[in-house]
């Protein structure tokens, strides 16, 4: 080190440097002190090199986020939304209107926030619930078995998404961003006509003159694309978030980002099932 306040230091100095300058000082203060003290100023050297022997801090202890935080808060949402599902379905599944305007409102307030509100994350995660509990209360009455296969297929695809990431066949480069982009602006702007054009009465279906019979199966297909493209992203993003050493508080924005996604994946798989079922 050259930065003499790093060099006087006890604790950036570089340890040998440390050891010479105490026996220095140990040989001069041998003339005037007694060796008690000397065995002192020994001892508080032996402490600062089994200092410098201990393992680095990890993240956990320098509060940066983990792996394990976003596992662990991905997990809490996710129950908390099942949960809250269950009882809407069970009790009020016209809640499920609630549920929805909630949920967006929710939903941008998060998304729009410069710090993570875990409180406000967690409601979100129980408007979220009261919605799918109400919709997936009327697909299973509609068609029976529907949510049980969508919730297996949302996992298969989850899984899927997290393996091609990990193993390194599937990477999020710029020219890959793009591409997702651009599709989500299409599926966006083919939605929205859709919606138009039901509002209007142009055509029939349960689901839009646009998402209906082989076209609705292909859209759909193209919209479970994109949400495991989405995924593959946002695994890229809690990555480099891990790398960088962003803090441990940020964890609650991955796990929130990772449920809008699941919750996008699950509602695409349950439309298509019923395009498939029809």
């Amino acid at each position: 080190m050259t930065n003499p306040v790093f060099d006087n230091s006890p604790v950036f100095s570089d340890p040998a440097d440390r050891r010479a300058r105490a026996s220095a000082q140990q040989g001069t203060a041998g003339a005037t002190t007694t060796s008690g003290q000397g065995n002192a100023r020994t001892l508080d050297v032996k402490q600062l090199d089994e200092m410098y022997a201990l393992p680095s801090a990890g993240p956990r202890e320098t509060g940066r986020m983990t792996y394990d935080d976003v596992i662990v808060r991905t997990g809490g949402l996710l129950a908390l939304l099942v949960v809250t599902a269950a009882a809407t379905w069970t009790l009020a599944p016209g809640l499920w209107v609630v549920g929805a305007i909630a949920g967006l409102v929710l939903g941008l307030v998060n998304a729009f926030k410069r710090k993570p509100s875990p409180a406000l994350i967690m409601l979100y995660a129980v408007a979220q619930g009261m919605f799918l509990g109400g919709v997936s209360k009327f697909y299973e009455e509609m068609w029976n078995g529907i949510v049980g296969q969508a919730v297996l297929a949302t996992l298969a695809v989850f899984a899927t998404s997290l393996f091609l990431f990990r193993s390194g066949k599937v990477r999020v480069t710029p020219k890959f961003q793009r591409m997702v982009l651009l599709g989500l602006v299409g599926y966006l702007v083919f939605s929205l006509l859709n919606v138009v054009l039901m509002l209007f009465g142009v055509g029939g279906g349960e689901f839009g003159p646009l998402r209906s019979g082989w076209l609705g199966v292909a859209v759909g297909l193209v919209a479970v694309g994109l949400a495991a493209a989405s995924l593959v992203i946002d695994f890229d993003s809690i990555k480099r978030g891990v790398e960088q050493g962003v803090p441990s508080q940020y964890a609650w924005y991955a796990a929130f980002g990772l449920v809008v996604t699941l919750v996008w994946l699950y509602l695409e798989l349950l439309r298509l099932l019923a395009i498939l079922r029809n």
